[in-house]
């Protein structure tokens, strides 16, 4: 089979490669464990149950941008902020539990995906959509043509 090598146009990026996704993963493990194990004080993250959704790496893997969800998305922008402040710690953290040859940067993002589902999910349910959605009964109009 013949690859195709051919020069990708001036402004496409390319997607992430399998080492970026690899790490990534990696990451993303971590973090949730580190999330479960480690005790916060900070009032913003002590007792909360946080979700990593993702992890994504840049491609030299010194910089990760991690997604998160706090449960039931209470309070997000100060869970994310609250973890921005405790970047340095969760980062030591990883250092500890990763084996890379370098322990990125942590830039910690709220993941809209939640929130932009619920707002798909509510678009299906409106009866102008559904309309559109439920096909039609087969017609047997085809059968007339004697």
């Amino acid at each position: 089979m013949k690859k195709n090598n051919a020069p990708r146009p001036r402004g496409v990026a390319a997607g992430p490669t399998q080492r970026q996704l690899r790490a990534g993963e990696l990451m993303r493990h971590a973090l949730v464990e580190i999330m479960r194990t480690s005790d916060f004080t900070d009032q913003d993250l002590a007792d909360r149950s946080v979700t990593v959704t993702e992890v994504r790496m840049s491609p030299d893997l010194r910089h990760a941008i991690c997604f998160v969800e706090p449960l039931g998305g209470i309070d997000a922008d100060k869970v994310v902020a609250a973890m921005n402040r405790h970047g340095k710690f969760i980062r030591g953290q990883l250092g500890r539990r990763i084996d890379m040859k370098f322990t990125p940067d942590l830039k910690f993002l709220h993941d809209e995906s939640f929130n932009e589902a619920t707002r798909i999910g509510a678009l299906f349910d409106n009866p102008k959509v559904r309309q559109d959605l439920t096909p039609d009964a087969p017609s047997d109009s085809w059968k007339d043509e004697d």
